[in-house]
């Protein structure tokens, strides 16, 4: 048996006496195996350790076995055994006892082991002590740093995360809603953001922090005053404010203004980039005070990235500007008024920065009565498209100004482009109409169909003839532009736009045309809320492509100007311009109501058109009007530069000359010449029935 009576057993002079600074803090026992005779002496620590009593153990290993459970004692049991046959000279293990109340609990014990001069085991000292509050404690210390280390991966996270949001953000708002939106701001601990930026020696306010927060007179600071984000920007120096008390003591003009928000702490952070100052951000919390230094260098981290989404941003924005002015400056300044018709335009810039596209849309009033509508895109995105457009759409409108036909106007606009030296080319559109009669003649150069709202809201796709895109028509020779004569009639809607407004990445263009006629056809009546509702479902989509959109209206009959005019200029040996004006004869006959007399209009305009041409050098200058008064007439002018009156004669034998005039004097119930400067005008007049 043990002797109770010791306090410890001797221990050699080597043996440390607090192997652990732990163990300083535990009762510790002693125990003297002696391996020869297999008795091993406990003192009375030791006893209450195992928890048996003085009779319960006869001085034995084995008599402990109802404390050590099995599988416990085969444990240390095999450890004990290893360190006697490897030379070891001790020993430690933990293992578990189970006291009489069932429970179980941590002990350790280290051993000395004493051999003999041949190396033989024979006799161990050591302890035994509880180790339940170390071990607990230890796991205490490893769980904290498990939430230490989780709280630094999830800090480490927002970083990352927060810093991928950030790579996609073009402006200084997206910014701002990548840090709002992502939860980024959330996952930090804080309640709100507030940020600034540098401009002009002051900080400007872009972010007010939490709603209905704005603090009066701080939408612009100067740097020096005494606020925290002047501070940061003043020191390039984080300020982190880890107390109510510290932020009135600090800020008394700002912390007035704020005590209401609950604001327990706050991070100020200098936003730098490229080694100067662009702006602030600060992170307000209500329910944290101080900040540990991990929580420091994270959001030091975080400000870091920060700054440099928010240059780039602020790059982008400036290019985007700089190229949106150059856009404007070569789009028209204004839109003048259409007498007859409303007219409505728009513009949205593709989302790609400094790259700029070369839509553009012109209202050309013409002489008459008449206008000219145009929507062109020339390729490319940048601004070398940008100065061909420019000076695409002066050239363009300088043509129809000075009354060229639509094909002639297209025509000499492709050989201009040609002889630009440039490589691009343009798609266009040009539509002339008289808007008092409706009588519209499209020309049509690769761009996309126009399309047309009835009065019902109906909305169908002018599929008409076309040529080659400008610059390419010249370059293979082919600048024959068909005309197709159409009447838009009271209350109908014009609209041309560029395919930005109808192309869509993985949608065929001909689904793209069904969906913005749906929109078009559900749309607002007045042509301006119209246009608004096509440009922001664009602005809405999205894309990297530029979207011009012009809206003509022709006025309703009520609202219609009396009488009208269509022009059209013929060249010697141009029988396409010949065959554009009689299209433009029969277009006015129909749209003016006149089709029971068309045969006698059509033949007495084509005989006076020839004549002009056959009699005279240069080229006829083809008119019509409709008059209003007592009654309706239509009248036929055709002007040449000969100042050589016609007379009427009688026709030759072979009846192949001589007859014009005749038929003018029998078919028309007026005519006759006026003289025109270096020129004249033979002109007849037919009535015809009021329109119901």
């Amino acid at each position: 048996m043990v002797d109770r009576g010791a306090s410890a057993l001797s221990l050699p002079d080597d043996w440390p006496a607090h192997p652990d600074p732990i163990l300083a803090l535990n009762r510790m026992g002693s125990f003297d195996w002696d391996l020869d005779t297999g008795v091993m002496q406990m003192d009375a620590v030791a006893h209450e350790i195992f928890d048996v009593l003085p009779e319960e153990y006869a001085g034995r290993p084995e008599n402990l076995a109802p404390r050590v459970p099995p599988d416990e004692a085969h444990r240390l049991d095999t450890h004990v055994s290893t360190s006697l046959k490897n030379g070891s000279e001790n020993y430690g293990a933990y293992f578990r006892i189970r006291r009489r109340d069932g429970t179980l609990r941590w002990t350790h014990t280290q051993g000395y082991i004493r051999r003999d001069e041949t190396g033989r085991p024979r006799r161990i000292i050591g302890i035994v002590r509880d180790a339940t509050q170390e071990l607990s404690e230890a796991q205490d210390r490893r769980e904290q740093a498990a939430l230490d280390d989780e709280a630094r991966l999830r800090q480490t996270n927002v970083v990352q995360i927060t810093t991928a949001a950030l790579a996609h953000a073009r402006t200084v708002q997206d910014v701002i809603d990548v840090l709002k939106n992502n939860q980024g701001v959330t996952h930090l601990g804080a309640t709100s953001l507030v940020m600034g930026l540098v401009e002009a020696g002051r900080i400007r306010l872009v972010a007010e922090g939490p709603e209905d927060s704005f603090v009066p007179g701080t939408l612009v600071t100067r740097i020096d005053e005494q606020y925290p984000m002047s501070e940061v920007v003043r020191t390039l120096t984080p300020r982190f404010i880890e107390s109510p008390e510290e932020f009135a003591e600090s800020y008394p003009l700002l912390w007035p203004n704020i005590t209401g928000l609950g604001i327990t702490s706050a991070a100020y952070l200098p936003l730098i980039a490229q080694a100067r100052p662009i702006g602030a951000m600060g992170l307000l919390y209500n329910d944290r005070r101080g900040f540990s230094a991990q929580d420091r260098n994270v959001l030091v981290a975080l400000g870091s990235s920060i700054a440099q989404s928010l240059q780039r941003a602020m790059f982008y924005e400036q290019e985007k500007d700089l190229a949106q002015g150059l856009q404007q400056a070569m789009l028209p300044r204004s839109i003048p008024s259409i007498p007859g018709a409303d007219v409505a335009v728009r513009y949205r810039s593709g989302s790609l920065g400094r790259e700029i596209g070369g839509d553009w849309y012109d209202v050309i009033p013409l002489p008459g009565g008449r206008v000219g509508a145009v929507i062109g895109d020339v390729q490319g995105h940048d601004t070398h498209a940008a100065a061909v457009m420019g000076q695409l759409r002066i050239v363009l409108r300088a043509y129809a100004a000075e009354g060229h036909t639509p094909a002639t106007v297209m025509a000499r606009a492709s050989v201009f482009l040609h002889e630009l030296d440039t490589e691009r080319f343009a798609t266009c559109l040009y539509a002339e109409a008289d808007l008092s009669t409706g009588v519209m003649q499209v020309v049509r150069a690769g761009h996309i169909d126009a399309l047309v709202r009835d009065t019902d809201r109906a909305c169908r796709r002018l599929s008409v003839d076309g040529g080659l895109p400008l610059g390419l028509s010249a370059e293979f020779g082919r600048l024959e532009y068909p005309v197709n004569t159409i009447e838009l009639g009271p209350g109908q809607t014009l609209l041309l736009c560029t395919d930005g407004l109808v192309e869509q990445p993985g949608i065929d263009l001909d689904d793209g045309m069904r969906t913005l006629r749906a929109l078009i056809a559900t749309g607002p009546d007045d042509v301006r809320d119209l246009a608004d509702r096509l440009i922001d479902v664009a602005e809405e989509r999205g894309g990297e492509d530029d979207v011009a959109l012009l809206l003509l209206r022709r006025h309703t009959a009520d609202a219609q100007r009396s009488g009208g005019r269509l022009q059209q200029h013929v060249g010697p040996g141009d029988p396409e311009a010949l065959r554009e004006a009689r299209h433009m004869v029969r277009a006015a006959v129909r749209a003016w109501g006149a089709q029971e007399r068309a045969d006698e209009i059509e033949l007495i305009a084509d005989e006076l058109i020839t004549n002009a041409l056959m009699h005279t050098e240069g080229s006829a200058v083809v008119t019509l009007r409709a008059l209003t008064g007592p009654d309706r007439r239509l009248r036929v002018e055709v002007e040449d530069a000969s100042s050589a009156l016609p007379r009427r004669r009688e026709a030759g034998e072979a009846g192949v000359s001589g007859r014009g005039l005749l038929l003018v004097d029998r078919l028309a119930d007026v005519w006759g010449v006026e003289a025109r400067g270096a020129g004249k005008c033979v002109w007849c007049e037919f009535l015809v029935p009021d329109r119901e």
